[in-house]
């Protein structure tokens, strides 16, 4: 099977009806699911995925952009495509391309990617356990998500407190809760992001109480998460 733009996996799932906002457009938290789940098939396939836990490793997410030129829908089909994009220090980067059913590209993303220990909080050189031929240790992408830096008068604040459902597997708040927290800041304020980067800077537990900060201006927004006054969160949302 061949891949467009040299990607090396793919699944293919259609937008459900939980997926989506009052509008009938797929959520940017739905969509970072869809790549989330598309990133540990691949990772699972290739031997550095679930297995990995056996040693105390685990992948987390630095950064991530999306960026999305056309909302899938309720009922629409899409075929995601995903790949290694090389390694920079301790970061590994994964690409995602999204295909409607015409085969046209509606959105995209790139993120970034440390290998940590578990228990010790010691990152990793991710080539460690990488297979060279996915994620060339000697080589890093043009794209690279960019660390971000807040600007703008204070437009709007929230404070909420982590939920059950909001964890992943290690007890940690999944990166997609993150994007649901941003977009419902933002939706409080009337805007409807296509586009989103975010910086994951500190781990968020069961019951901590995060206080959320959207600044912004006509063209962008940042949103900030802290909890007690610690960052632990920042992203920046763009409409086109």
């Amino acid at each position: 099977m061949s891949f467009p733009e040299n990607f090396q996996f793919d699944k293919s799932f259609e937008v459900g009806t939980f997926q989506v906002h009052p509008s009938g457009n797929l959520s940017l938290c739905a969509l970072a699911d869809l790549f989330q789940e598309i990133a540990w098939k691949h990772a699972d396939s290739q031997g550095f995925g679930r297995n990995l836990l056996e040693q105390q490793l685990m992948w987390a997410l630095s950064r991530l952009e999306i960026k999305v030129s056309q909302f899938p829908r309720w009922g629409d089909s899409l075929r995601i495509f995903t790949g290694g994009r090389g390694q920079a220090g301790a970061f590994a980067f994964r690409e995602f391309l999204v295909w409607d059913q015409h085969e046209e590209v509606v959105a995209r993303a790139m993120s970034s990617w440390l290998l940590v220990h578990i228990e010790k909080k010691r990152i990793l050189k991710p080539e460690s356990v990488l297979p060279p031929f996915l994620f060339n240790p000697l080589a890093a992408p043009t794209w690279q998500p960019a660390k971000l830096e807040v600007s703008g008068p204070l437009q709007a604040s929230k404070l909420i407190q982590v939920q059950y459902s909001d964890l992943d597997l290690y007890n940690h708040v999944n990166h997609t809760s993150y994007i649901r927290w941003v977009e419902n800041i933002a939706a409080d304020c009337e805007l409807f992001p296509s586009q989103i980067a975010i910086n994951y800077l500190a781990e968020c537990k069961a019951g901590d109480q995060v206080e959320l900060l959207l600044l912004g201006s006509d063209s962008s927004s940042f949103i900030q998460g802290k909890v007690e006054g610690k960052l632990v969160f920042v992203a920046q949302i763009n409409w086109v």
